[in-house]
């Protein structure tokens, strides 16, 4: 399979029904708070990341993955203890680079997807680092080995849940 994109038609949009762009997220936020408070180590894995990013590379519009983004950053800092904003602003960030990117490459190429979601993973800690520890001046431990970990698993995850979310896509 090829990495790169060589056609227009290769690089459309994918439909999906309406109904999973509102509980792929719904489910990922409520997973995500759910599970961690009592499953700690679940807390490896961002699901509302991987949705964002899944969304981001399929739709390739960087403004709705832009807006998207913003938008489940938002619901995940209502449900955490960081500052309302901290998420939405990395996750817009993310949205918006997985979309352009997401016009250049095949992202149905499952070893694409792993390197995209690895590289926006440690992305999305560098600008949360930037954000609470140089911006707001908040404490913020970054820890090189738990961090390339985190990125690791959120990859395996990533390529998984893209493998189930492709499921429910409209046959054209």
């Amino acid at each position: 399979m090829p990495l790169l994109a060589s056609s227009r038609h290769e690089v459309g949009t994918r439909s999906y029904p309406w109904l999973v762009y509102v509980l792929a997220p719904l489910l990922a936020l409520g997973l995500q708070s759910f599970v961690s408070l009592h499953f700690p180590s679940f807390d490896l894995i961002d699901l509302p990341l991987l949705v964002t990013i899944y969304y981001a590379i399929t739709r390739r519009e960087p403004v709705s993955a832009t807006l998207v983004g913003a938008l489940i950053g938002i619901a995940q800092d209502a449900l955490t203890h960081r500052a309302l904003g901290i998420f939405g602003i990395a996750k817009a960030i993310i949205g918006y680079m997985a979309a352009s990117l997401g016009v250049r490459l095949d992202t149905d190429n499952p070893g694409t997807r792993l390197l995209l979601v690895f590289g926006f993973t440690i992305e999305q800690t560098a600008i949360l680092w930037l954000l609470e520890r140089r911006m707001l001046g908040q404490p913020f431990a970054w820890h090189w080995m738990h961090e390339l970990f985190r990125a690791v698993v959120d990859a395996l995850a990533g390529v998984i849940l893209f493998a189930l979310l492709d499921l429910t896509r409209r046959r054209e």
